[in-house]
């Protein structure tokens, strides 16, 4: 099975489907099912204001921004259907759609929305009730864990 690897909280929100899609800056034609993998090593907050991660935490029912840690690391915490890939533009009132579909608030917070970067679409995330412990790789990766 393809997986990809990303970062918490990023994981955790398209397991748990607070999140329809990734932002990436490259495209895939890879179809199919896919399992989301969480990075060993936590993002850097640094680079963010500590407003900026409410967010992030509300949509995770944590506690409060200092939580991040208690989400799982180095396993894989979900699979799902990679469905498309949509390069991203705004339409003529400068608004993002996908398909007709306005996104959502909390869907840009989540992503780096700039024109030309790529949103992959998933469908039927099932979060897995234990997570897996596996390494992780860059761009999409073989796992050769459970098959859907």
């Amino acid at each position: 099975m393809k997986a990809i690897t990303l970062w918490q909280p990023w994981a955790s929100l398209w397991a748990c489907g607070m999140k329809q899609y990734e932002t990436r800056s490259w495209a895939t034609s890879y179809r199919g099912p896919i399992a989301i993998h969480a990075a060993k090593k936590p993002f850097d907050t640094d680079t963010y204001f500590d407003r900026e991660l409410y967010p992030f935490a509300n949509a995770l029912n944590l506690k409060d921004i200092y939580s991040f840690g208690e989400l799982p690391y180095g396993c894989i915490v979900a699979t799902a259907e990679l469905v498309d890939c949509h390069k991203m533009a705004r339409d003529e009132y400068n608004v993002f759609r996908i398909k007709n579909k306005v996104i959502s608030y909390n869907e840009l917070l989540f992503g780096d929305w700039t024109p030309g970067r790529y949103a992959w679409e998933i469908a039927k995330v099932k979060m897995l009730n234990e997570p897996i412990p596996a390494r992780g790789g860059q761009r999409l990766w073989n796992w050769e864990g459970l098959q859907l």
